[in-house]
């Protein structure tokens, strides 16, 4: 069977979802920490591990560096970069491999702080717009490091033996670029700090880890735009073990909305999720807090919210703890069976809502306002959406796709799963668990 036969979904949609379900570790941590396990040689044991596409091209790559990995069980892996072979980075083999990996950018700020140099070819990833590197390298340059960039081979190499702490000032909170300077920070000479840093869980993780390997980080500004750092000398090994996918929790509330489920998110951490249950309430969606599991009870209707003054909704992705933006396609899509309106602001990628299209075709209603912008016009279950054939163009509009076909009236086919295969753990078989009538053909 060829690939392009393989890479799809087939759905029967209008069936009910019902069960339990458990979200996978978060993909966007895995990518940080095992990054981090090149800051030492000793051994570094990291737990809940997602079996994703992504993920595991990360785990691949570092094999590839020389780092040994051990795996322990399902999910629970240990690295010793004991010994890292520094001039595969200068390899054609490794800027085929890295160019396929949007995460692969996350190596360089270890590789910078250990080593004095890394490099990496243009990262791939999603194709949502314009994903800028500036702020990685300006953080990077603060340091102390040099930053070259070879247009011709796409390829960026920083490097610098004598790192000093410095005051840096990021041009955006990016999650990403706060985690790679972090990384290069704990083993810079003196005292850095990183001001309008991105303070999401997964960074505070990443700073907890760090800090049991012997980081200094101040622990009183985690969890804040200001992260104080006294550097090292050098770190040693630790154990980690990754938070719930909180996107995979939003992927599952959506799910249960639009298929008119019934669905027990366990295990979701629920201290950990910011405004996401927040705004899925806001679309009139019943979510109940079980101890540390989550409860939606088969609803026929859910009405979207208004402001005070009964204008129209806005709901917009903002810095955590606003809302991520990987969550605004599965919000646009659960709102298409709503009663009521909303406006979806996305700020960040301009080209995260054309797959709006799609569901168009099988019968929402929804106006793209401009590339950052649609409104969503509830049809209030009145109308089911229809099953139809379509391509996902990423991670995140692919889930959102997924779920728009499952509430659907008949059988639609969604090619290029590869997607979603980036970013979710055996999905199709954890779905079908819970009702889902879906098949990869």
């Amino acid at each position: 069977m060829s690939f392009e036969q393989k890479d799809r979904f087939q759905i029967e949609g209008g069936h009910r979802l019902k069960g339990e379900i458990t979200p996978q570790g978060a993909k966007n941590e895995a990518l940080q920490v095992i990054s981090a396990v090149l800051l030492t040689g000793e051994p570094v044991t990291i737990h809940n591990i997602p079996d994703i596409v992504d993920v595991n091209n990360l785990i691949d790559l570092l094999r590839a560096l020389g780092v040994d990995v051990q795996k322990i069980k399902e999910g629970s892996f240990t690295f010793t970069a004991r010994e890292v072979d520094l001039d595969y980075m200068e390899s054609e083999a490794f800027r085929t491999r890295g160019s396929g990996l949007r995460g692969s950018i996350m190596i360089l700020g270890p590789l910078l702080a250990r080593f004095g140099k890394g490099y990496i070819p243009k990262p791939g990833g999603d194709k949502i717009g314009r994903r800028r590197l500036d702020t990685h390298f300006l953080g990077f340059e603060q340091l102390g490091a040099q930053f070259t960039y070879d247009p011709d081979k796409e390829f960026f190499r920083v490097g610098g033996h004598a790192l000093k702490g410095a005051h840096i000032l990021l041009d955006e909170a990016s999650v990403t670029g706060t985690a790679n300077v972090l990384m290069a920070a704990v083993c810079a000479e003196g005292q850095t700090t990183i001001y309008n840093a991105a303070c999401e869980p997964y960074i505070q993780q990443l700073c907890a880890m760090l800090n049991r390997m012997g980081a200094r980080i101040d622990p009183r500004g985690i969890g804040s735009n200001l992260l104080r750092i006294e550097g090292v000398s050098n770190l040693q090994g630790t154990e980690h073990r990754l938070l719930p996918d909180f996107i995979e929790v939003g992927s599952f509330i959506g799910m249960a909305a639009m298929t008119q489920g019934e669905m027990t998110i366990k295990n979701a951490g629920i201290p950990h999720l910011g405004r996401t249950v927040d705004v899925f309430r806001r679309l009139g969606i019943q979510v109940d807090e079980r101890g540390d599991d989550l409860f939606v009870p088969a609803q026929d209707h859910y009405a979207i919210d208004t402001f005070i003054d009964g204008s129209i909704l806005t709901i917009a992705d903002a810095p955590w703890p606003g809302l991520s933006p990987d969550l605004l396609s599965i919000v646009l899509t659960v709102a298409t069976q709503a009663h009521g309106s909303v406006l979806i602001h996305q700020k960040m990628f301009e080209s995260r809502l054309f797959f709006v299209d799609k569901l168009i075709d099988m019968g929402a209603q929804i106006i793209l306002c401009d590339p950052h912008r649609a409104t969503v016009i509830g049809l209030e279950r009145k109308h089911a959406l229809r099953g139809i054939k379509m391509t996902s163009p990423d991670i995140r509009a692919g889930v959102s796709l997924l779920i728009a076909a499952l509430s659907a009236h008949g059988t639609s086919i969604i090619d290029h799963v590869h997607q979603i295969d980036r970013g979710y753990q055996q999905i199709e078989q954890r779905l079908t668990a819970v009702g889902a009538h879906l098949r990869r053909i």
